[in-house]
Order: structure tokens, then sequence, then C-alpha cells
């Protein structure tokens, strides 16, 4: 009786620690997003059909679209950054300096063009749609001689609000597993995600938001 007594306690514990990880989880996937917006087909969707795992984030931002369109179009690594926590990515040496400023140089982007999330290390812009939808696609970076672990689409929609004065801009990640363990490395890097993809969108929706409407782009870099 005193085995038992002592076990029950644990085993309640074990079961509350598995629902609260999968709770956590799942608010983590879909922080700041309605139910419409997860089931929404999105722009880059169907480079990854069947995807193992997706997330959908958001933000409402109190600026047009056309006010947040710049700050996507210069995402990247040499570029405009990500607006999340430099100092952290920089501890891996990605080398992020984000951009508090629009520059014109940054402005020009097609599809097939390269984005770097570190120097060695980028995605391809497989959907770009101007004011709207900014779309990266590619692989789990991997050594030489490793199987390419998954597939990744990264896509940034941005739609105006139901004013018609505001938005909300859409992240969504989805993976498709090409290992048996992809999934054993997707899952933690899916929290790190969530922490820097939360930044990103107060970051992002930060910056549309004091950008003067109409102003034109600037010739300084990162600050």
């Amino acid at each position: 009786m005193g085995i038992l007594r002592r076990a029950v306690p644990l085993a309640l514990a074990a079961v509350g620690a598995v629902v609260a990880y999968r709770a956590g989880r799942t608010a983590q996937l879909a922080y700041g997003s309605t139910e419409a917006e997860r089931a929404a087909v999105l722009p880059g969707d169907e480079l990854t059909p069947d995807a193992d795992l997706v997330a959908t984030r958001a933000v409402g931002i109190d600026a047009p679209p056309a006010r947040v369109w710049p700050w996507l179009v210069q995402l990247g690594q040499g570029r405009g950054g990500f607006y999340s926590y430099d100092a952290l990515e920089n501890l891996v040496g990605c080398d992020i300096h984000s951009a508090d400023a629009v520059v014109e140089e940054w402005q020009r982007l097609e599809v097939g063009d390269e984005v770097r999330l570190a120097p060695e290390f980028a995605l391809k812009v497989a959907v770009l749609e101007p004011a709207r939808a900014l779309v990266l696609y590619g692989g789990a970076p991997v050594d030489d001689d490793g199987p390419m672990p998954f597939d990744f689409t990264w896509a940034f929609v941005v739609e105006p609000a139901d004013d018609g004065v505001a938005s909300r801009l859409v992240v969504r990640e989805r993976y498709v597993y090409r290992t048996s363990w992809a999934g054993r490395m997707v899952e933690p890097v899916s929290w790190v995600s969530f922490v820097m993809t939360e930044r990103m969108l107060r970051g992002i929706r930060d910056r549309a938001e004091r950008t003067p409407s109409g102003a034109a782009a600037s010739t300084s870099g990162p600050r």
C-alpha cells in the first residue's frame, strides 16, 4: 500500500505534465491566430502538402498592408534582419542586425532569389505577391553527407482587416518530414521558433505602425 500511495501522485503528476505540454504546444503553434486563419489555405501551402507539423501565428497591426509590406520584403540576414531577438540569433553565428528603417535597396526581391537566415544558410523565394504574400521554401541545413530531414515553407501573408484600415499579419510554418527522426528535431525547433516569431510579429507591428503614411523608403541601413 505504501508503494501504491507513492505511485499514484507520481502518475498524476506525469499525466498533468503531459496534458500541460500538449496544451502549451497547441497554444504556441497557434499564437495570436484566429480559427479562420488557421483553417485558411494560404499561398505556399501547396509546396508542402500533407505537412507533418503546421504553425500558424498572427498579429493585428494598426496600419494598412501597404505599410506592412516593405518590412516583410526586406527580411533576411544581410538585409533587414528578422526584427526579433538579434542577440540570441547572433549567439549561434547568424550575424543578424534588424533594421529600423525601410531601405530602398532591400525592396527589390523576385521569385527564385535567396533570403539568408544565416551567412551559410538560405531559403528561396517561392511566392511573391506584392503587398500581400511572401513565401520562402527550403529544407533544414545538413552536413554534406547527411540526409535532408525535412522540407519547409515559411509564409508571410498580410491582409486588410475588416475595418479596411488595419491589417492582419499571418506567419505560417509548414514542415514535411523526410526522415524517421525529423519529428524529434522539429518539435524543439518549433518552440524556439515560437519565441522568435512572437518577437518578430511585435517587431514588424511596431515598425509598421510608426511608419508615416506615404513615407518614402529610407536609404539608411540598420541601426
